[in-house]
C-alpha cells in the first residue's frame, strides 16, 4: 500500500476533525490516512514517519488524554510505547 497524501483530507486544515480512525501501529504499513492529529489515550512515546519529508521522529513521554498535533504516515510499533490512539481528520 502506498503512503497516503495530504490531498485525501478535504477541507481547510484549521478546521476541526471530523472523523477518525483507530490507528494500528505498524512498522511496515502506512496508516490509512493522513492525520490531523493523534489522540493518545494512554501516553507515552510515539514513533512517526511525517507526511511532507518522510522524517522519522520519536516524540518522547506524550501524555495520556492529549492531541498530538503531527501529520504522520505512519506510526511505528518499533519505539512507540503510548496506545489506544485514535488518528483524527
Amino acid at each position: 500500500m502506498p503512503a497516503p497524501t495530504e490531498s485525501q483530507n478535504d477541507g481547510n486544515l484549521n478546521s476541526p476533525a471530523d472523523d477518525g480512525f483507530v490507528i494500528s501501529k505498524s512498522d511496515t504499513e502506512f496508516l490509512a490516512q493522513v492525520p490531523r492529529g493523534i489522540y493518545v489515550g494512554v501516553g507515552g512515546d510515539i514513533k512517526v514517519d511525517l507526511v511532507h519529508s518522510g522524517t522519522a521522529l520519536v516524540f518522547k513521554n506524550v501524555a495520556s488524554g492529549c492531541i498530538l498535533p503531527v501529520r504522520a504516515t505512519r506510526v511505528y510499533s518499533t519505539d512507540t510505547t503510548a496506545t489506544d490512539m485514535i488518528g483524527l481528520y
